[in-house]
């Protein structure tokens, strides 16, 4: 029978849920995978004696973070990820499970790049880098939440931010404008062709990589201005394969993703395809090509409730 006591500590679980939703999928870098681990955490919760937990919202936080170090050390995740065909799931400015943005650390946790850079870490530096940036755990809560001691939750943080910024291609935050208007220009130069432009708006350690529009086996990494300008020219420049393989004529708009700048390809109000980019000093220092069906999935539920700005190119 539904009580209302039943009622009241449903209530207690769902205004934790986004928080929740954030911490999993910072964690685990899927939209889809988080919100399976938090709906794993509500059962639990359902199942638990709650008049014991003298804190519902530690227990969940706990909870939520062991399952997902349990799913990121699961036989098929390490396959998954250490198979080269790996990238986060993209997600659109505004959704919820981006989670906590007042500082520049909360903001950078989320970011694609760093994601992508925290497959480096094991399970146990991740979850301390996560709680620790992003949610402003004390040693002595990571502590507890993990099972270890105050020193190692200390020895983790600080060997998780030395690996992430020793891979970090950039410092502080690119003005949005600014960033906007090169990732435009970037854009024109790449759909008309102008190879030299493209290498001009590169930083010389530039780096992409490429799910292959979910089609390739390995993720496709390019390393030079050269190179990158190249794939880029070849990935914009449009024919009747590319066109049947996207379900149309796509047209390319702007939207910010993960904090980030990005250009989607959108076919009939359904994003096929996500390029990322980060920006320093007035050029592009990286860029993420995301194409595969499933990793667009919650981006594509959030665009057909948002309100674009103008196509950047609409002819294509």
């Amino acid at each position: 029978m539904d009580t209302v006591s039943d009622r009241f500590d449903t209530s207690r679980f769902e205004a934790s849920r986004n928080r929740l939703a954030s911490l999993a999928y910072r964690l685990l870098g899927s939209a889809s995978d988080a919100e399976d681990a938090v709906q794993d955490a509500f059962l639990r919760w359902q199942a638990a004696d709650r008049e014991r937990i003298d804190v519902p919202e530690a227990w969940l936080t706990k909870v939520v973070t062991n399952l997902c170090l349990d799913r990121l050390r699961s036989a098929q995740a390490r396959h998954e990820r250490t198979a080269g065909a790996w990238l986060p799931e993209p997600l659109l400015e505004g959704d919820p499970m981006l989670g906590p943005a007042d500082t520049f650390e909360q903001r950078e946790s989320v970011s694609l790049a760093v994601l992508t850079l925290m497959e480096r870490l094991t399970p146990v530096e991740r979850a301390v880098y996560v709680l620790r940036e992003a949610f402003s755990y004390s040693h002595a809560e990571m502590a507890q939440i993990l099972d270890i001691t105050e020193s190692a939750s200390q020895q983790h943080v600080h060997r998780a931010r030395t690996r992430v910024a020793d891979e970090r291609r950039r410092s502080g935050e690119a003005d949005p404008a600014s960033a906007r208007r090169v990732v435009e220009e970037f854009l024109a130069a790449a759909a008309s062709g102008r190879t030299e432009r493209l290498v001009a708006l590169l930083t010389d350690d530039v780096m992409a990589l490429s799910d292959g529009a979910g089609l390739a086996k390995r993720l496709l990494k390019y390393k030079t201005p050269k190179q990158v300008a190249s794939y880029v020219r070849a990935g914009f420049k449009p024919t009747p394969a590319k066109r049947r393989l996207a379900g149309g004529s796509p047209t390319f708009q702007f939207a910010l993703v993960n904090g980030s700048p990005a250009v989607l390809a959108v076919v009939d109000h359904r994003v096929v395809g996500a390029v990322a980019f980060e920006v320093s000093d007035g050029k592009v220092a990286s860029l993420r090509g995301i194409g595969a069906t499933g990793r667009l999935a919650r981006l594509n539920k959030a665009w057909r409730q948002h309100e674009p700005d103008a196509p950047v190119i609409t002819a294509w």
